[in-house]
């Protein structure tokens, strides 16, 4: 039994780990400093539904901090190149892709009660126990998004999630029994740790330029706007007790305390002071707007300023703007950048290019050190594999992630999550951080545990090798075209 177990091992224990990868790999569903550089279209096309480079950047961003939380805060960008995090981002967006295709084939959408319903129930927009729309402002704002993007991209995630309770998932008794059986196979290993901390690397420019050479188109410069622009300060002025008041009548229900009730003239004079200033800034800003269109300013001078996206000392929203604005139409109407109202002329737009040699060095080198190490230690482990000698454990199980101590925690999970869907007696198995573990069974036996939460491991294993097989064929329904390179 025990033979034939391990002669089959690697297909009945398939149904298991491949489940719980994905289930992993879906937590990850945004881009650092490693651009391919800004381009106008779209990055990728699947069916009919597009993948912009700011939903990639933005998928990007998400997995790099997701990645960096894991690693204490110590993960960086050639962790993440090592980890093919640009490709993994890419590969979410796609497969969100084909879900979207699959929801518009059946005419499924999200109402917009429906939209309203899960983004007032999220509490990181909540201010004294209520969802407030402020707030709920200035965190995307804190985040560089815009209300339209978040509730786009929430949308799509609750249409993906409505596509997929269409197709329920139980476990049955037999099912059940097999997985208790699976999970009770134990190996004895003898396992050696190899990493590529004590590799050296060639780093000479004649080695590094005959790389570049192969890499040169993702090393891109940002595309700059080049823009002149005029300052509002903000407008300070005295006003009678008349105005105040008839401001405060028209406007009083813009004055409310912490309980939602409207504050007295009284209290609420530092208030409607401060708002007619605001108002009285904007209006003066609106008119020099008007006045720098027609050529008539007299009394302000344009500044001049060079931006990009890694250049930009005047934040998102303004970036995002002067970037959509075009030289047939250059003028941008004021926005409030710090409690200043900013005026922008688009004068010119450099754009995006491959960077030279030397711009793209500082960048290149990590990345060449990190591919040539994984190839040295890849021949290193073939050479190895059939003589090496390591530690030797008891008998394991796939839980048994505390006994292997040369690796941590999540290396052995991984390790063992790879070492129990292989039929492979003597061999190696390279980890995502990079190292290798080369192994030996040395021998195997059948443990007599019991499991008491089969069902709900069963339920979730079943859901997404379902998933995984839509994917697959979604893959083979809807054309899928990439238009990035490097990836």
């Amino acid at each position: 039994m025990i033979t034939w177990m391990q002669r089959h091992k690697k297909w009945l224990i398939i149904t298991i780990w491949i489940s719980t990868i994905a289930f992993v790999g879906a937590g990850f569903v945004g881009w650092g400093q490693y651009s391919y550089g800004d381009k106008a279209g779209a990055v990728a096309k699947v069916g009919k539904v597009e993948i912009s480079m700011g939903e990639l950047q933005k998928a990007y961003s998400r997995l790099y901090a997701q990645y960096n939380q894991m690693f204490k805060g110590n993960f960086d960008e050639e962790k993440a190149k090592q980890f093919g995090l640009q490709k993994q981002a890419l590969e979410q967006l796609v497969q969100q892709a084909l879900l979207l295709n699959l929801a518009k084939s059946y005419d499924l959408s999200v109402s917009d009660k429906e939209l309203f319903k899960e983004l007032t129930s999220q509490k990181v927009f909540y201010k004294n126990g209520v969802f407030d729309k402020d707030t709920y402002k200035q965190v995307l704002s804190q985040n560089r998004l815009t209300t339209k993007e978040y509730e786009a991209a929430l949308r799509k995630e609750l249409l993906i999630q409505k596509t997929l309770k269409l197709l329920p998932v139980k476990a049955s008794k037999n099912e059940e029994s097999i997985l208790t059986t699976l999970l009770n196979i134990a190996d004895r290993l003898n396992y050696k740790v190899i990493s590529t901390d004590d590799i050296k690397v060639d780093t000479s420019d004649k080695l590094l330029k005959a790389f570049w050479e192969g890499v040169s188109n993702n090393f891109m410069t940002d595309v700059v706007y080049i823009v002149k622009y005029i300052k509002q300060a903000p407008v300070t002025a005295k006003y009678s007790d008349e105005e105040i008041a008839n401001y405060y009548t028209q406007n009083r229900t813009h004055f409310k305390d912490k309980d939602a009730k409207i504050i007295p003239l009284e209290s609420a004079k530092d208030a409607v002071v401060a708002e007619l200033n605001a108002k009285a800034t904007k209006d003066k800003a609106l008119r020099n707007y008007i006045a720098y269109k027609k050529g008539k300013l007299t009394d302000v001078t344009p500044q001049e300023a060079k931006i990009s996206k890694s250049q930009n000392p005047f934040g998102a929203e303004a970036f995002e703007k002067i970037s959509q604005a075009s030289l047939t139409a250059p003028y941008l109407k004021p926005i409030l950048i710090d409690g200043t109202y900013y005026t922008f002329e688009l004068v010119k737009i450099e754009p995006s290019k491959v960077k030279s040699f030397k711009e793209a060095k500082a960048e290149l080198l990590p990345l060449y050190i990190a591919q040539t190490k994984r190839e040295k230690l890849l021949e290193l482990a073939n050479k190895s594999v059939e003589n090496f000698k390591g530690e030797t454990t008891d008998f394991i199980t796939v839980n048994d992630i505390d006994k292997l101590p040369k690796l941590t925690k999540q290396e052995a999970a991984e390790f063992l999550q790879k070492l129990f869907t292989t039929d492979k007696k003597r061999s190696f198995i390279a980890l995502n951080d990079g190292k290798i573990v080369l192994y030996n069974v040395l021998e195997q036996k059948l443990l007599n545990n019991s499991n008491s939460n089969q069902s709900d491991i069963i339920t979730r294993l079943k859901s997404t090798m379902f998933n995984e097989g839509l994917i697959k064929t979604l893959e083979n329904t809807y054309q899928t075209e990439i238009f990035i390179q490097g990836l």
